[in-house]
């Protein structure tokens, strides 16, 4: 039997134990009401841990954490602010093997915090309306599963929530979390333009979020047939849609639907989405599964980087000290692009950072590997594309100097003898 709370009246000293481990629905998926509810509560409970993998509410700070211990799989959104003040326990690992591990016991799950639509489909389930990915694992092996229905969530198909299965429910009517676009630079543009033109028509693309991809899915309105099959898709794919380049005709599986383990933007993205039988929410063991991504002709992946080094490694996560972003879906997508049948996997990356003071482009990574160069096909920045797969360590370190910025290619060169000498 469900039990029903009032948001105002929600006391979780009698829902949780002192030393429950909490996984917390996750980006635009944040259950906002209960995270309040916990913040303002789970000190006086005591040992709480909780695990969110992205946040973008702006509700974990060092302050609001301050006896609440915060894991997650990387320092994505607002995570970054914990992540600078050491308030960020990070496990290294792939998005895709979130959901196996809470499976397993290896990431812990007393406690299941979950968003989640109305019941509104004809058997009064409801949908997990914009996040997939892991939730399903956690709402499985939770001891506890509270519920914050929230009528404002699209209903999207895909991963959905029997009644039954919520021991406590909130109900509650608030603007689901928003990340609104990211402006587009010139950098970004150019760095589109490159990228762009490895999109052909018919071909399955995946993206993040962010000025870069939103920029490359502006460039796309003369193609035809268009897929997508993504961890995460933005309001740039609503125009995309209505224009009719994205109709997913091509695709030898899950033909005329989009798939994606998440929605990341504004209410525009998840109107749009709202009981569209075109959209599908799945869990990252479909979105991110080899078998499955090996099914897919023609994908091209479009990933981000910190850093790439001379050799062809990736960077996504740590900057020197700072930490900055998270391992992902990265690895997974990489190889199934550069895998594919007429597909391509692109690293897309500023050539500089720190306002042209720093390349991105360097002779070592300041940070942990997150793609091996043994993965990686084709780099891109705004000066060009530089196609890795196959080629020679020391014809990588050519090709990566010419797309790195100018100012910075002589040193680049210095530095890059002893591969050109040694050959490695």
């Amino acid at each position: 039997m469900t039990a029903v709370h009032e948001a105002t009246g929600l006391d979780l000293a009698r829902l949780l134990r002192p030393g429950d481990r909490i996984v917390i629905g996750q980006a635009c998926g944040e259950p906002t009401t209960l995270v309040e509810a916990l913040i303002e509560q789970g000190g006086g409970i005591g040992g709480l841990s909780a695990f969110i993998a992205t946040s973008f509410s702006g509700l974990f700070t060092p302050a609001s954490t301050a006896r609440i211990r915060v894991a997650s799989m990387g320092a994505i959104g607002t995570l970054r602010a914990l992540a600078k003040e050491h308030r960020l326990q990070v496990i290294p690992c792939h998005v895709s093997q979130v959901g196996p591990m809470i499976e397993a016991g290896t990431l812990g799950c007393d406690i299941a915090f979950v968003q989640v639509s109305a019941a509104t489909d004809a058997e009064g389930r409801h949908s997990f309306g914009l996040i997939g990915d892991h939730v399903r694992a956690a709402v499985t092996a939770a001891r506890v599963v509270v519920a914050e229905v929230n009528d404002q969530v699209p209903f999207v198909h895909g991963e959905l929530l029997d009644p039954g299965e919520i021991d406590h429910a909130v109900h509650v009517s608030r603007p689901p979390v928003e990340v609104p676009p990211a402006a587009i630079g010139p950098v970004d543009e150019a760095i589109a333009r490159h990228a762009s033109a490895y999109i052909e028509d018919g071909a399955v693309i995946q993206t993040g979020v962010g000025a870069v991809p939103d920029a490359v899915l502006r460039l796309l309105h003369d193609r035809r047939d268009l897929g997508v099959h993504s961890g995460m898709i933005g309001d740039g794919l609503v125009e995309l849609v209505r224009a009719g380049v994205v109709t997913n005709a091509r695709k030898p599986i899950d033909r005329g639907v989009s798939i994606t383990g998440a929605l990341i933007g504004t209410r525009s993205l998840y109107d749009a989405c709202d009981r569209d039988p075109a959209i599908r929410l799945c869990a990252t063991s479909y979105t991110h599964d080899a078998a499955v991504l090996a099914r897919l002709d023609r994908l091209v992946t479009i990933n981000s980087a910190v850093e790439v080094d001379l050799t062809g490694q990736v960077n996504a996560e740590q900057s020197g000290p700072a930490y900055l972003g998270g391992t992902g879906g990265q690895v997974d997508f990489v190889r199934a692009g550069a895998r594919s049948p007429g597909g391509r996997a692109l690293i897309a990356l500023p050539a500089t950072a720190k306002g042209g003071t720093i390349s991105r482009i360097t002779p070592a990574l300041s940070g942990p590997v997150t793609t091996a160069r043994s993965e990686v096909d084709v780099i891109v920045t705004e000066f060009g594309a530089a196609e890795l797969k196959g080629r020679t360590l020391a014809e990588r370190a050519r090709r990566l100097i010419a797309v790195a910025h100018p100012d910075f290619r002589e040193a680049l060169e210095r530095q890059a003898r002893v591969i050109q000498t040694r050959g490695f």
